[in-house]
């Protein structure tokens, strides 16, 4: 199978590559394909790429900046909707299957259990609310694509709350982390995983839930991260604190928890224990100092 992947630097567009082995991937660059100008979408997928022999594009690009959304949510509209809206359309007309990520923000945080696809979201946040859009383009303009929310995604690379908490421990003894959040961590290698089985396995197309099996608080994170890769000596204290003493610019829900029981009845994919991906992606950063 040979996939097409937009993106090349976020964390998913680096997990796939780490993990693909009978998937031959190619990536694109923003200097080819530019979500932020979707009307050149079409042109720039036929200018430099022979769509007809790829099976599968993987929108692995997305406006993440939750926060700077809320004052530039034009531009989040434009590549979290607008240009997977342009994807959908190629991958429709050209009969390709097409992967798009999503988020448990398009969910208002208010359920008291777990969110499930059949749930009415939501989004307290602009970046919400463009991946909502994006969701309902991508799954009004193909037939055959398959969108994946996911939640709290951490991996090797690039700056997450993994990473953040491990820089953070080098220099503080202390750290004040929000305790009145609860979503589920997912590394970005199981993510992967999910992604390319979906199309290995020729998954039913539809809106599907996927990440970590493991529901907790950010604060419960960070502990687990600690006590997981740390000596007892070198573990900052922490502080659980309420999301008003944390102040952003973008609400954030109080509960991310999703519901992935979909996702392994209807294709038997089953994301592992944070712990036994947590120590993997860990191991990969130990073997990159």
């Amino acid at each position: 199978m040979r996939v097409l992947v937009i993106g090349q630097n976020g964390q998913l567009a680096r997990a796939l590559t780490h993990i693909a082995d009978a998937v031959a991937l190619h990536h694109t660059s923003r200097d080819e394909i530019d979500l932020a100008r979707p009307d050149t979408l079409v042109e720039r997928l036929s200018a430099h790429y022979d769509l007809s022999r790829f099976d599968a594009i993987i929108n692995a690009a997305a406006y993440t900046a939750v926060d700077q959304a809320e004052t530039d949510e034009a531009l989040a509209h434009t590549i979290n909707a607008d240009a997977p809206a342009k994807l959908a359309e190629v991958c429709a007309r050209h009969a390709l299957k097409l992967v798009h990520i999503s988020t448990d923000y398009v969910f208002n945080g208010a359920s008291e259990r777990p969110w499930r696809e059949d749930d009415t979201p939501a989004p307290i946040n602009a970046y919400g609310r463009s991946k909502l859009a994006g969701e309902h383009a991508v799954l009004a303009s193909h037939s055959d694509a398959i969108v994946l929310r996911t939640a709290w995604v951490y991996s090797p690379w690039g700056k997450n709350f993994l990473t953040t908490m491990l820089r953070l421990a080098r220099d503080r003894d202390q750290l004040s982390i929000v305790e009145d959040q609860s979503g589920c961590p997912t590394s970005a290698l199981d993510l992967a995983r999910a992604c390319l089985h979906m199309l290995i396995a020729d998954i039913p197309p539809g809106l599907y839930h996927a990440c970590g099996p493991d529901p907790m608080s950010w604060a419960e994170f960070a502990r687990t991260i600690f006590n997981r890769v740390l000596p007892e000596a070198q573990r900052p204290q922490i502080t659980p604190i309420p999301t008003s003493s944390y102040p952003t610019p973008a609400r954030r829900p109080a509960n991310s928890v999703l519901d992935t029981g979909k996702l392994t009845r209807s294709t038997g994919f089953v994301f592992p224990p944070l712990t036994h991906s947590l120590d993997e992606v860990v191991s990969i950063i130990r073997a990159s100092d």
